[in-house]
């Protein structure tokens, strides 16, 4: 197993970085969709990551492309490519039909249900501070949507809004299934090598319903938003990855537990800043405490080292 430097402090900064991306991505995605449809933004973004990570490789790397001649692991990637791409697609959907603060909540239900998986399907440890940050987890959720909890059961207030919340749930569904088979393909592959072939796969199967020319009609604030959101994917992924060069894994996805909180701090801002760009929920105080409540539980399952026993090596 690798094991990473001992920089600490570029980890960590590397790690800061992939948070504050990721908790402004939502802003810029919102402030787009209002001028392009989901396919067109996804196909961009999937287009731009394959054209600078392939250009990368062309220069630097060597990518691993025979072992895809064998079935078990060119399956595997086709799973993990139909995963994050399915991700993507649900995330954006789901985001488009709520708010960024709803769907920044609820896809955190991701790591949380491939650590589930994790337990059951390769029976590692799950131990009782995870269990206490799980719990910690959902009411942090619960507490969150107070305001429309009962609608969100029933099915009543806006339905738009509802349905919204339970595709970005499924897309948190498709991102587990990808972190499943990435952890098969870390055993042959270079994280960006996985990343690479899903740029590519995504690119390839968004095309057909993707619209490239409609992105000269984009004033010039969806423009910018457009491209930053398609750099966000290159650089935040490529900053997670180097991080895990210089620290550790469980600290790592501890520090970037705090995206639902930078995310509500970017919408506010953003909507102060350009207004008419994204429009804030109305929070009280008990939604601000649960999304507080989401960080903490998903924190303390993270900072969690796993136990390694002798029947099963330790994982990456």
């Amino acid at each position: 197993m690798h094991q990473p430097s001992d920089r600490w402090q570029l980890g960590l900064g590397l790690s800061l970085l992939t948070a504050l991306l990721w908790g402004a991505l939502p802003v810029a995605i919102k402030g787009i969709l209002s001028g392009l449809d989901i396919y067109t933004i996804i196909w961009f973004r999937m287009s731009t990551a394959a054209l600078l990570v392939g250009g990368y490789y062309l220069l630097k790397g060597h990518y691993q492309w025979r072992k895809l001649a064998q079935p078990k692991l060119a399956l595997t990637m086709a799973i993990a490519v139909a995963g994050l791409c399915g991700n993507y697609l649900l995330w954006v959907s789901g985001l488009d039909m709520s708010s960024p603060e709803a769907a920044q909540l609820m896809i955190q239900m991701a790591p949380m249900l491939l650590l589930v998986a994790s337990v059951w399907l390769y029976k590692e440890a799950f131990r009782g501070w995870q269990m206490l940050g799980l719990a910690g987890f959902s009411l942090g959720l619960l507490l969150f949507f107070n305001q429309r909890l009962g609608e969100l059961i029933s099915g009543g207030g806006d339905p738009q809004y509802n349905l919204g919340v339970g595709i970005v749930f499924i897309s948190a569904l498709c991102w587990t299934v990808y972190g499943l088979a990435q952890k098969q393909l870390l055993r042959e592959f270079k994280s960006q090598e996985i990343l690479l072939t899903i740029y590519i796969g995504g690119s390839i199967m968004f095309f057909p319903a993707a619209e490239p020319a409609r992105v000269l009609e984009l004033d010039q604030t969806q423009l910018y938003c457009l491209i930053f959101a398609s750099l966000n994917t290159v650089f935040s992924y490529g900053a997670f990855a180097m991080a895990m060069e210089h620290w550790q894994a469980s600290r790592i996805s501890a520090t970037i537990t705090i995206v639902p909180l930078l995310s509500l701090f970017f919408v506010n801002a953003a909507a102060w800043l350009i207004p008419g760009l994204v429009y804030p929920e109305s929070l009280n105080w008990i939604s601000w405490g649960g999304a507080l409540l989401v960080v903490i539980g998903s924190m303390t399952t993270a900072l969690v080292k796993p136990k390694v026993t002798t029947q099963e090596p330790q994982k990456k």
